[in-house]
């Protein structure tokens, strides 16, 4: 008779433990304008991938890349705020 076990690691995979902080939460909270403007980007290029792009998409492409820097530039300086950086 063969006995059926458990792989401890698969089993645990998702324990408690394994869970993100609340810190990690927080970071996460803090940087979802940023990741939103990345999605976005990427949500514009994907359209264009099987076509011609336009002169809509090129623009659409154009406003996603000033969101993404106006959200990483703002994260940046909230950053350097937070952390006191040339002060």
């Amino acid at each position: 008779m063969s006995h059926i076990v458990t792989v401890q690691e698969a089993v645990t995979a998702f324990a408690d433990f394994m869970e993100p902080t609340d810190a990690e939460l927080d970071a996460i909270e803090r940087e979802m304008p940023a990741i939103l403007a990345d999605v976005d980007l990427i949500d514009a290029q994907i359209i264009t991938l099987d076509r011609t792009p336009t002169e809509l998409d090129a623009r659409r492409i154009r406003r996603a890349r000033r969101r993404v820097l106006a959200a990483r530039a703002e994260l940046a300086n909230r950053s350097a705020a937070v952390t006191g950086v040339g002060a």
